[in-house]
C-alpha cells in the first residue's frame, strides 16, 4: 500500500515539475515573441515535452497564455487610505526596480491581443476593486481605475517605452512626487 502512495506522489510531483518546466518556457516564449508569435510547438520544444503534453495539460495557447500570466492578488490593502497608499507604494517601488517576468509578458501583449487584453482587463479589475475598498468616497471604483492607470502608465512609460525621465529618476523620487496625487484620490478629497 505505501508504495503505491510513494507511487502517486511521485507521478504528482512529476507532473507539477513537467507543468512548471512548460509554464517556465511559455513565460520565455510569450515574453520574447509576444501572444502572436508564440506557438505551442516552441514551447513544447523548449520545454522538451511533447506539443499534445502541452494541449492535455492547459487546452489551448489561451489557456496556457492565462496560466504564463497568473500572478497573486493582494488579499487586502489595509483597513484605510492611508494604508493602502503606503502598500501600493511599497508595491510600485518593487516594480521600478525591474518587473517580474508574467508583468512583461503581459504588458507587451495587452495592447497588440485581444486575449491578452483580457487577461489584462480581468487583473486590473481585480486590483481595481481590491483598491475601491479602501477608498470612502461614493465614486470609489472610478478612483481606483485612476489610481491603477497612473501606475499601469508609469510602469508602461519606464520599462517598456524607456522614457528617459523616468528612467533617469530612482524609485524614491518617483513615488515622493506620486505620493500626493494617490492619497488625493485615496482620501476622497478633491
Amino acid at each position: 500500500m505505501k508504495r503505491m502512495t510513494v507511487s502517486t506522489q511521485g507521478r504528482a510531483a512529476k507532473r507539477r515539475q513537467t507543468e512548471e518546466r512548460i509554464l517556465a518556457s511559455a513565460r520565455r516564449q510569450f515574453s520574447e515573441l509576444g501572444f502572436q508569435g508564440t506557438t505551442i510547438r516552441a514551447v513544447a520544444a523548449d520545454a522538451h515535452v511533447d506539443p499534445a503534453l502541452v494541449m492535455h495539460y492547459f487546452g489551448s495557447k489561451q489557456q496556457l497564455f492565462t496560466r504564463a500570466l497568473s500572478m497573486p492578488v493582494e488579499d487586502s490593502l489595509g483597513d484605510n487610505a492611508d494604508e493602502a497608499l503606503e502598500i501600493l507604494l511599497a508595491n510600485l517601488a518593487v516594480k521600478l526596480r525591474g518587473l517580474p517576468e508574467t508583468t512583461l509578458i503581459m504588458m507587451r501583449s495587452m495592447l497588440t491581443h485581444s486575449e491578452a487584453g483580457e487577461v489584462a482587463r480581468t487583473m486590473l479589475d481585480q486590483q481595481i476593486d481590491l483598491v475601491g475598498g479602501a477608498i470612502t468616497a461614493g465614486d470609489r471604483r472610478l478612483r481606483a481605475a485612476l489610481v491603477m492607470s497612473s501606475i499601469l502608465g508609469l510602469t508602461i512609460g519606464r520599462e517598456l517605452l524607456g522614457i528617459d525621465e523616468l528612467q533617469r529618476a530612482t524609485s524614491e523620487q518617483i513615488i515622493d512626487l506620486l505620493r500626493p496625487s494617490l492619497r488625493t484620490l485615496l482620501d476622497g478629497d478633491g
